[in-house]
């Protein structure tokens, strides 16, 4: 474990021997033993944690490598809006299968009268913590309050992740990752998910508990305290930036203030657009350029071929942009995709990797995107995010490789 991380949970926690504060003193042996008490407690319980959140985040092995610390290359002064930071959508969904389903079945059959299909909400194929070593540095995440109403859980749609890895939980994840890799940055982007449950609401406390999670004793140490702004990789190394696709509408304006990051507000993001520029600093005038076309408007009854085709167009036609146009500005571009409504339903992974056969002769979303992206070397793209973003192989290390350290 690492250390930082387990003395900053130790401390929170509160885990300091009783005789060690009223006979230090005079003991030194005594408050050597509390110490080491302290730490070893310490330690156990970030164990704890990370076995919580795994069904989530998955299984926090340390791994130093060439992508898991890829930002060390880059130079402090770098802008972080002149970067290309690759990123997941529906992060959180690489654990849902018909198996998970099966096991939650108990619980979302009393609050859900409906069957899911696994392969319509499932979005990624690697843990979190696989993705991270990977040099996934952007993550998507969709909370909302759990079956009874009482914590933090993550969902797509109705489809519930699991029941007992809270936001909490995968959140110290990310903390001991950082710990272990103090190079890099992140980026977390937080939504609230709507339509998970027949009972669910975001209603005050699912906002408040949100903001609490968010600005913990602990939070405040990983989660980079500037908002309205992004600045240099120097000042986001080892810290989480957040960005906030979410309102705090049921609460005092105080805590909209309170909490750190970039604001995107639902109301602002144009639903399934390939073009949305949204301001999030009005002081500054500082403006993010979003493409978020995530449903193709073909019709009815469109092939496979042609809703990747669609859904292509419109994320190459936003590169372009990040490209060419407003050099200092965030971009943010989601190659992500689904048409389940159409007949036949076009799930992800079909607008992602294609079928693998002659209805998809090209692959898809991921495969295309290849011969594109070799033709930006040394342009910005800025943010994009990823369904299964593993494949074709060749995919994120030709991203991570565009912009060379320099650049």
């Amino acid at each position: 474990m690492a250390a930082a991380t387990i003395l900053t949970l130790t401390a929170l926690l509160g885990l300091t021997d009783p005789l060690v504060a009223f006979h230090a003193p005079s003991s030194h042996t005594l408050a050597s033993s509390g110490t080491d008490r302290s730490s070893s407690l310490g330690e156990h319980a970030l164990t704890r944690l990370l076995s919580d959140a795994s069904s989530v985040f998955g299984n926090s092995v340390e791994v130093q490598s060439n992508t898991s610390t890829w930002m060390e290359s880059y130079a402090d002064e770098t802008l972080l809006v002149h970067m290309n930071i690759p990123g997941t959508h529906d992060a959180a969904t690489w654990n849902y299968s018909l198996a998970t389903q099966q096991s939650l079945l108990h619980i979302t059959a009393l609050v859900n009268d409906i069957e899911i299909n696994p392969a319509a909400f499932r979005c990624q194929d690697r843990s979190m913590v696989d993705m991270l070593d990977a040099g996934i540095r952007a993550f998507d995440l969709r909370y909302a309050y759990d079956v009874t109403n009482t914590t933090l859980v993550f969902w797509h749609g109705p489809a519930i992740q699991s029941e007992t890895a809270t936001v909490d939980d995968v959140l110290y994840g990310f903390y001991h990752w950082l710990d272990q890799h103090p190079s890099e940055a992140l980026f977390l982007s937080f939504q609230y998910e709507g339509a998970t449950s027949m009972h669910s609401v975001n209603n005050a406390g699912v906002q408040r508990m949100l903001f609490n999670v968010l600005s913990s004793p602990v939070a405040r140490q990983y989660i980079l305290q500037t908002t309205g702004s992004i600045g240099t990789l120097g000042e986001a190394r080892g810290k989480i930036t957040l960005l906030k696709r979410f309102d705090f509408d049921m609460l005092p304006v105080s805590y909209t203030n309170e909490l750190p990051g970039l604001h995107f507000s639902p109301a602002s993001w144009i639903v399934n657009s390939p073009n949305i520029t949204l301001l999030y600093n009005s002081t500054t005038g500082a403006t993010a350029y979003i493409e978020d076309y995530y449903q193709p408007q073909t019709s009815a009854t469109s092939s496979y071929e042609e809703n990747i085709k669609w859904k292509l167009n419109a994320t190459e036609a936003h590169l372009r942009m990040a490209a060419t146009m407003h050099p200092d500005s965030l971009f943010w571009s989601f190659a992500s995709s689904t048409n389940l409504p159409n007949d036949p339903p076009v799930t992800p992974e079909i607008q992602a990797l294609g079928l693998g056969n002659a209805s998809t002769p090209d692959g898809g979303v991921n495969h295309r995107l290849v011969p594109f992206l070799e033709g930006m070397k040394g342009r910005r793209l800025g943010i994009v995010m990823f369904d299964f973003y593993e494949t074709p192989t060749d995919l994120l290390p030709l991203f991570l490789s565009l912009l060379p350290p320099g650049k």
